[in-house]
This record gives structure tokens, C-alpha cells and sequence, in this order.
């Protein structure tokens, strides 16, 4: 039996790592994980690793997906084998190599062809241990042995603490011909000897351990690619060493189960997008709502969540968020006929609201829920009230009592958050509220079940139920914990939905059992009141949260920031903690700070330059006096660090508008040589997103989203014309297949029909000249 983890790494470099299943052959996992791919990258690779407690975990095998393929395997479950993992087969980076042969006639009349080999660059290397100091080897060589061409392997200087280094060096290499030289051109007579050569490139890592320099990657190119052109120059991924050794049986390994969701958009700049950005900014001023770009976007799409995904960030990002979201709303209310039913199906704007819950009440969820669920999670505490399903030992009316307790502290710590709710929601909660109230006058509890429905049903419930979607727990919880969170969840939603007839919501008789305990007066009138909190416009500044918020902790490495005179500005491993007050850092966690930056110091969070320290993920806090420089542990994390940052200080006045991207080293700037401590920046900085809103939202990624949907339905777009020509002429019964589209006003939204193909048909004239561009510019001599 093993005990076995999982890691995902781009190319090697590691980005999450799953918990550990122990004394098991076929483990399940059944984690996700989401992140934004802040670099270029070759594969994804995923290890399995057996856990060994006294010495170095054994990988047990790997899976990497190359990333031109990962559309074939896109929102797929899929079985791979897992493959052998050795050093030599263990490559990522690519070469940059120019290759030139020309002819000289030496002194003795001797006819020679000289190669000029250069290396110019390479990228994406791997880091070896901690450390990366690459050199290249190059060498001629015949892969037959009647060639007579070898030559000595030469080698370039070693390039110290880098993955991209510079060589831009140049090796000669000559081919003495027969005495049977003609005038004809060099391809015509050397071609059967020329296509019998190859050079080889390798990449080394140069260790100082006995075991001696670390490969890195080979090349090998056959000089028949001379024929085609001279000089040859193009990028060469690096590849495994050809060892010839028989490679293993890949099913002697096991497999692992996938499922990869990638997607990857070309995003122009901010101009190219204005007219259609501008046709869904304006859609909540369209009248009716159901003719703007952004409501038909919603109608062509094959689901609805599709299309609310880029809508909201997109809206969210420019503040028209809650005017969408709230004639959206008011338009699914007018058609609603039974208040019982109100906000109860899959339309655009339930799937908007939910999609603007996750993306701004994310940290309000954490703050009120992650407290009481790490606690249920650690405790283990048996909560099993189905008589069915007790075990020996076990005590029902215990049982019961312990998940009352849990359900009390929950429901406590929701009812008693009101003050912490996002401001974007309680906007959004507001129009819901009063868009109800208005359409059924005659119900006095719509009000309420118009915001439940989505506070309780959809965001609370959830995220008890299933915590680890919703980053409240790293994993998926054990079975005994599930089990407890499925109950305290059932009745969290039943507290929260004010149903008339409580026992009734509940299939189990068991569960209508429990819930007398809960059928006091005091519980609906603590919802009530928290919705009336939550649906309130005009809110309370998040200052007066009096204790402060945990929002991010971990070690990393710093550089000392100089605030002693005379002391060593050398880098450490320090324990960083980030409130909603304050950024500190100590030597170890629980330890007393030994620096702390409060939030209103923070001018700007950006990425720092690699060449500063040649250290890779490294970005800088800037402050009034100085930056501090910090390293994280992997590029996932540098982002996650420098986005929450950027988050809780963006609403200081004095935050910067430019700063230098590399460090200030010898006397002046890195970047733009300055000799001033103090000189402004040079570069705008990259912040300065709106507050209170999720934290890295790029408007024209967005953008281009949504034209990728709307040219992915393009068919839909003119079927949806059609459907109007037909309402405006036919006034009868519809086409059945013109019934699906909700079309209340025909002439206006054949209007945002037209125009929305018109600037979809011009993106996609920028992205075919794109494509040609890229092809004619970029080329690589292998893939």
C-alpha cells in the first residue's frame, strides 16, 4: 500500500499539490484547482508521488500534456497512463539558434565550407535545486560512420542565476572538401554529405555537487535545413537525451483520471474592443433590457452561465454591475406569475447574481463561515440524527445536540454579518427586494424570499455543503465531516427560506424531528432582520470592522528594506501575515512582528524585474520611504500575494501612478538608470481597479471572451434576426423555433443585433490578421 499525492506543475515548476491518500492503490482526490497561468509554458504535467517519511518522496510516474493538445482534452474526464519520470527525460525551455554555412577558399587553394553555429538565447529553463546557471555545449556531428565530420564539443560561458540567459556566442566549425571544386553552387554538390551532418546542442547546469553539471536539454538539427535557407535561424524546444535504452511499459504505472478546463485568448488592446465593449456597457439603459447586447448574449449562449461569467466581471469591473443586474431582475419579475416560484429557475440573471456573489462576497464568506468550519472539520465530532444510520456506541439524542450546537454557531455568526456584507451585494439585494415588493404587493414576505433565495439557497448553503469549492477547506472533507455539513446545511437553508410550513421541507422525518428545536420565533425574526440589514442601500464604511481580518499568510523570502544604517541587506525566510489593517512579517508564525506596514502605507504592489537579483517571482510593496522586495514560492503564488495586496490598498489616496519595475542597486535604477533614490517612476503602474470587486479582472479579456461566445454562436445571432423580421411582419403565434428567444421589442433588437455581428465581424478580420502575422514573424524549428 502507498501513500500518494499528486502535484501540478507548468512544465516543473510545482503550482498546487493535492492531500496526501493514505495505504491506498487506486487513491481518489476529487480536488479542483483554479488559477489564472501568469507565463508561457510548454506542458502540464501532473506527478503522483509516494510519501516516505524518512527519506525523499519516489515519483511514481507523471502525466504532461502538451498545451497545444489540452483543447483535445478540454472540460473532459479522461484516463491517462501514467509515463516513467527520469532526470534525462525531464526538459522545458527552448534554444535560439542561428546556423550559416558559406564557403572558403583557403591559402592552399583548399575549398572548405564553413559553419558558423551561434547561440543566441534561451528561455524557460528549468531551476535545479534552488538554482540555475546554464551553459551550452555544441558540437558537429555525423550520425553515420562512414562521415568523417566530428568535432571537439565547445562551450560557451556559464551564465550565472538565470533561466533565460544571454549567450549570443558563436562556434565555427570546417568541412574540408575534395580537390573536385566547381563553380556550381555549394547545395548542388555537397548535398549528399551536408544532409548526413547534424549539430547538437546541449544544456547543461553547472553544479558545484561531486555528481557533477545537471542535463538540461539537447538539440539536434540536420544541416539539410541549410537547403532551404542560409543563415537558418529559428527557436528549438529542447528535448529528452536520446540514450537509446527501451523505454518502460507505460501501464506497469497505473493511470491517473483528469479533468482539464483550458482556455487561452489573444487580447488586443483597449481601442479594438471600444465598439462592442460600449454596446454592453449601455445595456442597462436599453429599453426593454431584453434588446441590449449583453440580454441577447444570454439568450444565444447554450447556458446561461456561459454567458453571465465575462458579463459580470466585465460589468463589475466598469460599475455597471448592479443597473444590469437590476433590470435584468425587474424584467424576470414582471414575468414571474406565483411568487413562490420568484428567482427559482436557471435565467441570466439568477446565474448573474450567483456569478457576482462568488466574485465579490468571496472574502465576506471566508470571514463569516471559514472560523466554525475548520473548527467542525478538526473536531470529527459524530452528528449522525438518522436512527437508521447510527452505529454501535453512538448516542442519538447526543448526536443531536452536538449538531444543534454547530447549527446555532452558524446560523449566529450569518444572521449577526450583515454589516460585512459587500456593498455590490447589498446594492443588488436592494433591487431585488424592492422589484418584488412592487410586482406582489398583496405578499409581505416576497421581500424576504426574493433575497433569500439567493443569500441562503445560493451562497451560504453551498458552501457549507461543499466548503472546499469555495476555499473554505484545502480538500474534500472525510465522509463522517460530510455528512455533518450536509445536515447543518439543510437546515440553514430551511431557516433562511421563512417556509410557512417548516416540517414539510423536509423529506426525512428525522430532519422535521430535529427542526423543532429551531421553531421559535426568535430565529425567523434574526432572519428578517439580517435580510432587511443586507437589502438596505447606502452602507457603513468597512473601517468600523473593529477586529482585524486574517486575509493571507505564508512564508516567503524578503530582502532587508535598509532601516537599520548599518546593517546587511540580505534576503531571509520570514512568516508574512496580511490584515485588513496591516502587512507584517515575523520569523516565524505566532512570533512577534518584526516590521509592520499598515495598509495605508502601501502605495503600490507590483512585479519586480528579474534581472534585479536574478531571482524569478519576485515583486515589490512600495512605501513612502522604500519598496520591499519580496520572493514567492512559485508564480501562482507571487500573483495570489500581489493581487490581495493591490485589493485592500487601492482605495489609498496617495497610491503611485508610475514606479520603476526593477531595483534601485549601485547608486541608481535598473530600469531607467536614475541616480535618485527618490526619482519618480518610470513605468504606469498596474493597479487601480475598482474597490470592493473582485481582484484581478482584466476588461478586454472579457471583452474578447464574449466575442469568442458570440462568434462561437454566430448561427444563433441570425437565427435570433430572423425571429425579429418574423415577429415584426407576422403578429400571429410564433415559430416553434423562434419560441425559445425572449424578443419583447423586435425593430430595437434587430438594431443590437446588427450592430453587435458588426463589431464581432471586425474582431475577427484583427484576429485573422493576427494569426497571419504571428505565422509569418514567429518561427520555430521544431515543436
Amino acid at each position: 500500500m502507498r501513500d500518494c499525492y499528486c502535484t501540478v506543475n507548468l512544465d516543473q515548476e510545482e503550482v498546487f499539490r493535492t492531500k496526501i491518500v493514505e495505504k491506498s492503490l487506486c487513491p481518489f482526490y476529487g480536488e479542483d484547482f483554479y488559477c489564472e497561468i501568469p507565463r508561457s509554458f510548454r506542458h502540464l504535467s501532473f506527478y503522483v508521488f509516494d510519501r516516505d517519511v524518512f527519506r525523499r518522496d519516489s515519483i511514481i510516474g507523471k502525466v504532461a500534456i502538451q498545451k497545444e493538445d489540452l483543447q483535445k482534452y478540454h472540460n473532459r474526464d479522461t484516463w491517462f497512463q501514467l509515463q516513467h519520470v527520469d532526470a534525462d527525460s525531464e526538459v522545458q525551455g527552448k534554444v535560439h539558434l542561428e546556423l550559416r554555412l558559406s564557403e572558403v577558399i583557403t591559402d592552399s587553394g583548399v575549398v572548405c565550407h564553413k559553419l558558423a553555429a551561434r547561440i543566441l538565447e534561451c528561455q524557460g529553463l528549468p531551476i535545479v535545486n534552488g538554482q540555475c546557471d546554464p551553459y551550452a555545449t555544441v558540437m558537429l556531428a555525423g550520425p553515420f560512420r562512414q562521415v568523417a565530420f566530428l568535432s571537439e564539443a565547445k562551450k560557451t560561458k556559464v551564465k550565472k542565476k538565470t533561466n533565460n540567459p544571454q549567450f549570443d556566442e558563436v562556434f565555427y566549425f570546417e568541412v574540408t572538401r575534395p580537390c573536385s571544386y566547381s563553380k556550381k553552387s555549394h547545395f548542388d554538390f555537397e548535398e549528399e554529405d551536408v544532409d548526413k551532418l547534424e549539430i547538437r546542442v546541449d544544456l547543461w547546469n553547472a553544479s558545484n555537487l561531486k555528481f557533477g553539471d545537471e542535463f538540461l536539454g539537447e538539440l539536434r538539427i540536420p544541416l539539410k535545413v541549410l537547403r532551404q535557407s542560409s543563415p537558418h535561424e529559428a527557436w528549438y524546444f529542447l528535448q529528452p537525451r536520446d540514450n537509446g535504452s527501451k523505454s518502460l511499459k507505460p501501464d506497469d504505472l497505473g493511470s491517473l483520471r483528469l479533468n482539464v478546463v483550458y482556455t487561452e485568448d489573444h487580447v488586443f488592446s483597449s481601442d479594438y474592443y471600444s465598439p462592442l465593449r460600449d454596446l454592453l456597457l449601455k445595456s442597462a439603459d436599453v429599453e426593454p433590457v431584453s434588446a441590449s447586447a449583453a440580454h441577447i448574449l444570454g439568450e444565444v449562449c447554450r447556458e446561461k452561465q456561459e454567458a453571465a461569467i465575462p458579463l459580470v466581471r466585465l460589468l463589475l469591473h466598469y460599475g455597471r454591475v448592479v443597473p444590469f443586474i437590476s433590470a435584468i431582475a425587474s424584467a424576470e419579475v414582471k414575468r414571474t406569475q406565483d411568487p413562490n416560484t420568484i428567482f427559482r429557475g436557471n435565467s441570466l440573471a439568477s446565474k448573474c447574481i450567483d456569478e457576482t456573489m462568488k466574485l465579490a462576497g468571496m472574502h465576506y464568506l471566508h470571514v463569516t463561515l471559514k472560523p466554525t468550519i475548520e473548527e467542525i472539520c478538526q473536531s470529527h465530532r459524530c452528528c449522525e440524527i438518522d436512527p437508521v444510520k447510527l452505529k454501535d456506541g453512538e448516542n442519538l439524542e447526543s448526536n443531536m445536540e452536538s449538531l444543534r450546537l454547530y447549527v446555532d454557531r452558524i446560523f449566529t455568526v450569518i444572521t449577526k454579518s450583515g454589516v460585512s456584507c459587500p456593498t455590490v451585494m447589498c446594492d443588488i439585494f436592494f433591487s431585488l427586494r424592492e422589484a418584488a415588493a412592487k410586482r406582489f404587493q398583496d405578499d409581505l414576505d416576497v421581500r424576504y424570499t426574493a433575497v433569500s433565495s439567493f443569500i441562503f439557497l445560493r451562497f451560504f448553503a453551498p458552501a457549507i455543503l461543499s466548503p472546499n469549492l469555495f476555499q473554505l477547506t484545502p480538500h474534500h472533507t472525510d465522509p463522517q465531516t460530510s455528512r455533518t455539513l450536509t445536515l447543518i446545511s439543510k437546515t440553514i437553508q430551511t431557516l433562511g427560506s421563512l417556509s410557512k410550513s417548516k416540517s414539510a421541507s423536509f423529506k426525512e422525518s428525522y430532519m422535521a424531528t430535529f427542526y423543532e428545536f429551531f421553531n421559535e420565533q426568535k430565529y425567523a425574526d434574526a432572519v428578517k432582520n439580517f435580510l432587511d440589514l443586507i437589502s438596505s442601500s447606502g452602507r457603513r464604511d468597512p473601517k468600523s470592522i473593529e477586529q482585524p481580518i486574517l486575509l493571507k499568510e505564508g512564508f516567503m523570502i524578503k530582502r532587508a528594506q535598509g532601516r537599520k544604517r548599518f546593517g546587511m541587506k540580505n534576503f531571509k525566510k520570514r512568516w508574512f501575515r496580511l490584515t485588513n489593517h496591516e502587512f507584517t512579517y515575523q520569523k516565524n508564525k505566532g512570533d512577534q512582528p518584526l516590521c509592520s506596514i499598515p495598509i495605508e502605507n502601501i502605495l503600490a504592489v507590483e512585479r519586480l524585474e528579474e534581472e534585479s537579483f536574478r531571482m524569478k517571482n519576485m515583486f515589490q510593496v512600495i512605501q513612502p520611504e522604500r519598496a520591499l522586495y519580496i520572493q514567492a514560492s512559485n508564480c501562482v503564488e507571487a500573483k495570489d500575494w500581489i493581487d490581495i495586496l493591490t485589493k485592500v490598498s487601492q482605495c489609498n489616496q496617495a497610491r503611485l501612478t508610475v514606479f520603476h519595475p526593477s531595483a534601485y542597486l549601485n547608486g541608481h535604477w535598473l530600469c531607467c538608470r536614475a541616480s535618485s533614490d527618490t526619482a519618480a517612476g518610470c513605468t504606469p503602474c498596474t493597479g487601480g481597479l475598482p474597490a470592493n470587486i473582485q481582484l484581478d479582472i482584466d476588461g478586454d479579456r472579457e471583452t474578447e471572451r464574449i466575442y469568442s461566445l458570440f462568434s462561437l454562436y454566430m448561427g444563433k445571432l441570425e437565427k435570433m434576426q430572423e425571429a425579429c423580421g418574423s415577429k415584426s411582419v407576422y403578429d400571429g403565434p410564433e415559430q416553434e423555433e423562434y419560441s425559445t428567444f425572449i424578443i419583447d421589442d423586435p425593430q430595437e433588437t434587430y438594431k443590437t443585433l446588427k450592430q453587435v455581428i458588426a463589431g464581432v465581424g471586425a474582431l475577427e478580420q484583427e484576429h485573422a490578421q493576427y494569426r497571419r502575422d504571428k505565422f509569418k514573424k514567429t518561427r520555430y524549428g521544431s515543436q
